[in-house]
């Protein structure tokens, strides 16, 4: 970039000047690039209470590069804490507060570039959407994973502890029990140590080459993630100096790419929420109709937890995420003249990076399946679609018919779980609880934690306009599209009414005539909004549907 710094010269930006005089800059550090450092340090959230010592690391990074770094906050929420009270109809949210509030501060102080430290869940695509948005060079460095805990023997992580819930309730298992899976699930600092939300998110940002080699899954606590904190902070002042920014990167081929792999390492259905957010900010009609085209030629080769005993770790010694990507480019299903934040190409940075670890990284000739991890549902009870993880979906519930038992809400649907109420077969529907109708679209995994830890996980379906943590497992098929809040079919399903669900034809009908449910339907009376004041009304109000990653209107 061969034009000074904005705030470096000219007498009309004296007032800025002196306004950094009193921040105790120096008139060298005015006359370098200004680099924001989004920092997403907090004490409540345990995958960012570790970032303060990666902003240290960023900003020495950007320093020896040639750069002025200066750092201002981003919001993050823990879902683990959220889950399972009102709480947790403020995560999905703070995405778009994340991305504007970001916005705000680097449009308004006119940052030359941007270096991002996200972490957990709505953090990382809150801040790829204000990446897309901003537009100025930009580099991501997430908090890391957290190293899986060890209980009786066995690598476990939260969705175990979740699970020894239901298995208590069950009478599974004893209150020592589930006191030792407390103290010793989460043994660090960093994002949950499985294939999570955080996580997935966190290698995505590799895949669309927003992060450095290693971003989504060098653990927390190594040492390894501060170098790689320098190195991200020196990154980006190269990408200043060759002008090459987020939506030079984030392309459409790249936003395909991500999907790929997703498929690839059977990631969070929460990710076919955030992509196409993320791409709608690059000016990127993401159809998730794409999804299982790409499904259907990508195999899965890796079961990390929830749908398997291998963790992040595991991951990151196996080669990670470029190793992956390797051996996908060698099928030829990946995109690899991509630009990168390293300013390669796909090719480039994946060239040599081996698969360290079948065990981990099944080769594509024994894939755990010959299709992707994540499945798009479509039918009578989901015309717009749904989304399941069928990677943590047991064989025999690929398909399945049962009963629905109908919930208006996700806490009298745990009562009856809880209760001893849902017996084996039986179809679990969660209705208005998605964007607009929760409002916020909460994760239910305290109900899919307790269908498995009650021994129910392999005969018991559950579907729901609302959505599923990365730590969720079984036949847990969310993001039903329209939401029962707008009339969506779901909202016409009635207690007793047949479901049936075919995950390798990708449908789900309620086996209801049409003409049964246009007469519901001319019944049907839209709910009173359950939230009528603050920013989940206005949320609410300006939501869309899940399908389009619930994004929000303008105006």
């Amino acid at each position: 970039m061969s034009e000074k710094p904005y705030f470096c010269d000219g007498v009309d930006k004296a007032p800025q000047r002196s306004l950094f005089n009193a921040l105790g800059l120096t008139r060298e550090e005015m006359e370098k690039p200004l680099v924001g450092i989004v920092s997403s340090y907090n004490e409540i959230v345990p995958g960012h209470m570790n970032i303060d010592k990666l902003v240290e690391a960023v900003k020495l990074g950007v320093a020896m590069a040639g750069g002025t770094p200066i750092v201002f906050p981003a919001i993050a929420v823990c879902d683990g804490i959220a889950m399972g009270h009102q709480g947790m109809k403020y995560s999905l949210v703070t995405r778009d507060l994340i991305a504007d509030s970001t916005e705000c501060m680097a449009l308004a102080h006119h940052f030359d570039a941007l270096v991002m430290i996200p972490n957990c869940d709505k953090n990382v695509p809150g801040l790829l959407m204000a990446a897309a948005r901003v537009n100025v060079p930009t580099v991501f460095v997430s908090g890391g994973p957290m190293l899986a805990g060890h209980v009786k023997g066995q690598k476990r992580s939260l969705s175990s502890m979740f699970e020894a819930v239901g298995s208590y309730d069950a009478g599974k298992m004893t209150l020592e029990d589930v006191e030792e899976f407390e103290n010793k699930v989460c043994p660090t600092c960093g994002s949950c140590s499985g294939m999570y939300t955080a996580n997935s998110m966190n290698c995505l940002t590799e895949v669309l080459g927003m992060g450095l080699r290693g971003n989504g899954t060098i653990p927390a606590v190594y040492s390894e993630r501060l170098k790689l904190a320098k190195h991200a902070g020196m990154q980006v002042m190269e990408l200043y100096r060759k002008n090459i920014r987020p939506r030079d990167i984030m392309t459409e081929k790249a936003f395909l790419n991500a999907l790929t792999v997703d498929m690839a390492l059977g990631c969070s259905t929460n990710s076919m929420l955030h992509l196409p957010a993320i791409a709608h900010e690059c000016g990127i009609d993401l159809n998730l109709d794409v999804a299982n085209e790409i499904s259907a030629r990508t195999p899965n080769v890796c079961h990390l937890a929830p749908a398997g005993h291998t963790y992040m770790e595991d991951l990151n010694e196996a080669g990670g995420v470029y190793a992956v990507m390797n051996e996908l480019a060698e099928a030829g299903v990946l995109n690899t003249d991509c630009m990168t934040v390293t300013g390669k190409t796909v090719a480039e940075n994946i060239k040599g990076c081996i698969n360290k670890d079948p065990e981990v990284i099944r080769p594509l000739d024994n894939p755990y399946s010959k299709t992707g991890g994540i499945a798009v549902l479509r039918g009578n009870i989901a015309p717009d679609s749904c989304v399941v993880k069928r990677s943590a979906v047991a064989p025999e519930m690929l398909v399945h018919e049962g009963p629905a038992r109908v919930f208006d809400s996700e806490e009298d649907a745990i009562a009856a779980i809880r209760g001893g109420k849902i017996n084996a077969g039986d179809v679990v529907v969660i209705r208005y609880e998605g964007p607009k109708g929760g409002p916020g679209m909460r994760e239910m995994l305290n109900p899919t934690s307790a269908i498995a830890g009650m021994g129910l996980g392999s005969s018991v379906a559950l579907i729901t306009d609302g959505r599923f943590s990365g730590a969720t497992r079984g036949a847990s098929i969310g993001h039903v599209s329209p939401e029962a809040a707008v009339g969506g079919p779901i909202a016409l399903v009635e207690e007793g009414d047949i479901i049936a669900i075919d995950i390798p034809a990708n449908t789900i009908n309620v086996k209801v005539s049409d003409e049964e449910l246009a007469a519901r339907k001319a019944k049907w009376q839209p709910r009173e909004p359950r939230i009528t004041t603050g920013y989940l009304a206005r949320y609410a109000s300006l939501v869309t549907s899940a399908n389009t990653g619930a994004i929000l209107r303008q105006g």
